[in-house]
């Protein structure tokens, strides 16, 4: 079974720690995001990734030059232009020669669903899409699926207010879907899989959907990002894992912390709940609280980076300064 992996954005959700570093490739508990969802595609049969290009297609090439990622064969299709979604799809898995029933991912997106039992609903239907759902607290922000008792999607619903939203699922970026899905999505123009081609398939009756019940985040803005670092280290998901590189060097107090290799933190400094990319440099009697600190940058003594704050690569905090809910430099689109 091959999959498609959609990971050719900018991130600008996410910047500045994706100025320069595709957001896939930022590391979740000192392991690529890219890999933790690959992995996850391996476990349910998924013997082949396409990743689909755009941003620095280069990093994904450099970090996988063999073309393997967890056991997993890799396929490199890169857009010569953005596509938007479904073209993305169109383009990667024509690329490849998909020809059969495959499945696409969102490369954001971390979660625990089980593809297998999804490709089973998606057998068991007859359908020629569907989708996994999730269930929020608050729909408001994301577009809503409502569905018949048996799966068939109703329709599409972008951002409804709260109180008129018809259901509280939303779509959880993982699909199965048939080849014939690609005939519907026009060649060479960007396509939107949410706004254009899905709701198409409604009208058709082809689409359904299965509520995941499941972990699941979109990792893709600096809070959630954080959470889903925290969500490994607390065990949420599981056996609690190690946040600490055996080449981290570490003097300060660490509290629930992803701290990446070749980090120092030095005596009297202190890491609460935050994520310390490769070769941050924390000094004497700094604060790091709940806070994401980019490659080489360094934390002056006695400064606070707290409160949501984002650090990119290579910035340096003076001594003695605050930081807090802040994004240095400050991100732009």
């Amino acid at each position: 079974m091959k999959a498609v992996v959609l990971v050719g954005g900018f991130g600008t959700r996410l910047r500045p720690l994706t100025l320069s570093t595709p957001k896939q490739m930022l590391p979740v508990v000192n392991r690529l995001m890219i890999e933790r969802v690959v992995e996850h595609l391996g476990a349910h049969g998924v013997t082949t990734a396409i990743l689909a290009l755009g941003y620095r297609p280069d990093a994904f090439v450099d970090a996988y030059p063999s073309g393997r990622c967890a056991g997993v064969d890799l396929h490199y299709a890169v857009e010569p232009k953005p596509m938007d979604t479904a073209g993305a799809i169109r383009f990667a898995a024509l690329d490849e020669g998909v020809d059969e029933r495959f499945i696409v991912v969102n490369g954001d997106v971390l979660t625990d669903l089980d593809v297998t039992a999804l490709v089973a609903f998606h057998d068991a239907h007859g359908a020629e899409g569907t989708i996994a759902l999730h269930r929020v607290d608050d729909p408001s922000a994301y577009g809503v699926v409502p569905t018949e008792p048996d799966g068939r999607v109703q329709a599409f619903i972008e951002k409804p207010p709260r109180e008129e939203a018809p259901t509280d699922l939303i779509n959880a970026g993982t699909y199965v879907l048939e080849p014939s899905v690609l005939d519907r999505i026009p060649a060479d123009v960007p396509v939107n899989v949410e706004r254009v081609t899905f709701p198409d398939m409604v009208a058709d009756g082809s689409l359904y959907a299965l509520d995941g019940d499941t972990y699941w985040i979109d990792a893709g803005t600096p809070a959630t990002y954080l959470a889903a670092n925290l969500d490994l280290l607390s065990g949420r998901r599981g056996k609690p894992e190690d946040g600490v590189d055996p080449s981290a060097t570490v003097l300060g107090d660490v509290v629930r912390s992803a701290i990446a290799p070749g980090v120092t933190i030095e005596a009297g400094a202190t890491v609460t709940g935050s994520v310390l990319l490769e070769g941050v440099v924390v000094r004497t009697g700094a604060v790091v609280r709940h806070a994401v600190i980019g490659p080489s940058a360094t934390i002056g003594a006695r400064a606070q980076v707290i409160d949501g704050a984002v650090i990119g690569d290579h910035v340096e905090v003076p001594d003695g300064d605050t930081v807090a809910d802040a994004r240095i430099p400050e991100a732009s689109t």
